[in-house]
């Protein structure tokens, strides 16, 4: 694979992966999912699955899927190479995490390696030192990066100067391995061995793409609460695998122009289904006919201050069973949250039933990221 380098005024090609180049010094022009310089080769990194294929996607989920299988079917504590043995991730971040982080660290631990958490109490990060500085001093010592972090633009600035690939763990704008997590639920409620899961056996894995591409195309997604980073990165992932998408937001938090045009890109038809993405503010025009039911905070990390005219602006929004009931959803609809959970996005009553996927949604995290580590780390490739 070619990429663009630009310097000095001069454009030239070279074969170094598929994302960017980008010198110590002067502009950079930004292709897709790697960096480059002129004396580092390019590493790949996971910064949104905007940058990702469908079918690399959908491996990505398989992985996880074998990964768990193996563990809860064949008594797997440990991956039996352990390919990371002797080898740290730094785990960078600099908001709170419960999921993201637990999910990491014993990833790493069940591949050999081990995690290194750096909040910004350990380290100078973006304060004293400049992201750029971190970057660098980082990936020097470690072999990968896991960061979350603010503005997006702050994941992209450590991922043009590392050495080693750089996981985006959730910016203000994409999460990427929470919708992996989300990918791999659906497949397990919905695939066609899902009544193994249901009796508590381990489900099998799909023995290939278009396996769990049977189980995924077609289904319809319902998002109802805020524009947010996890229904921007769904609106990059879903329609690579023929998910259908609405979106009920209220009105004055529509998701921007820009991310739905990137969006719009992806909706190509297949042999079997034309993804469709559409957006409401009518949260019952949203559930019509969808098989999940979607919601996250209202209010999220940073915007504390604006928490009473949030809660006034998202009223109506809750998700209630006579919500879901007035948009007459599919008959086998599920509910999912990311989480953290606050009663007034989702009463007990959804949130505690037999319809709700969202603590087998929080373990997958483990898995799917598992498998992003493996892909990284590992074998080097998506």
């Amino acid at each position: 694979m070619l990429a663009l380098t630009c310097a000095s005024g001069r454009l030239s090609l070279r074969p170094v992966g598929i994302r960017l180049a980008a010198p110590a010094t002067g502009t950079w022009c930004r292709l897709r999912r790697t960096y480059a310089t002129e004396s580092q080769p390019a590493t790949s990194h996971l910064i949104t699955l905007r940058d990702l294929s469908g079918r690399q996607i959908g491996d990505l989920v398989r992985s996880a899927l074998h990964f768990k299988y193996a563990c809860q079917a064949q008594g797997q504590t440990h991956h039996p190479d352990l390919p990371l043995q002797g080898q740290t991730l730094a785990v960078v971040f600099s908001k709170r995490s419960t999921r993201t982080r637990v999910a990491t660290e014993t990833a790493m631990a069940y591949l050999g390696g081990q995690g290194l958490f750096l909040s910004p109490q350990d380290i100078q990060l973006g304060v004293n030192e400049s992201l750029r500085d971190t970057s660098q001093v980082v990936s020097s010592m470690c072999s990968g990066i896991m960061a979350r972090v603010g503005a997006h633009a702050e994941i992209e600035e450590l991922a043009r100067y590392s050495q080693v690939p750089v996981i985006n763990a959730l910016s203000d704008t994409y999460h990427p391995t929470q919708i992996l997590a989300d990918l791999m639920t659906m497949y397990e409620a919905f695939s066609s061995v899902s009544p193994a899961a249901q009796a508590g056996l381990p489900l099998p894995p799909p023995a290939s793409h278009e396996d769990l591409m049977a189980a995924l195309r077609g289904l319809q997604v319902a998002w109802v609460g805020d524009a947010n980073n996890i229904v921007w990165e769904m609106m990059m992932a879903f329609p690579k695998l023929g998910v259908h998408l609405n979106v009920a937001t209220p009105r004055g938090y529509d998701t921007p122009a820009s991310v739905r045009a990137d969006a719009e890109k992806f909706l190509v038809p297949d042999s079997d289904v034309t993804p469709r993405l559409t957006f409401t503010h009518d949260p019952a025009e949203a559930i019509r006919d969808s098989h999940v039911v979607v919601t996250d905070t209202w209010v999220s990390m940073g915007q504390e201050a604006e928490k009473a005219q949030r809660l006034q602006d998202f009223a109506g929004y809750q998700i209630t069973q006579d919500m879901v009931r007035r948009g007459n959803p599919a008959e086998n609809w599920r509910f999912m949250h990311c989480l953290p959970r606050k009663p007034e996005e989702v009463d007990d009553e959804v949130f505690y039933s037999d319809r709700s996927l969202v603590f087998q949604e929080a373990e997958n995290r483990k898995w799917t990221i598992l498998a992003v580590l493996n892909a990284l780390l590992v074998n080097k490739t998506f």
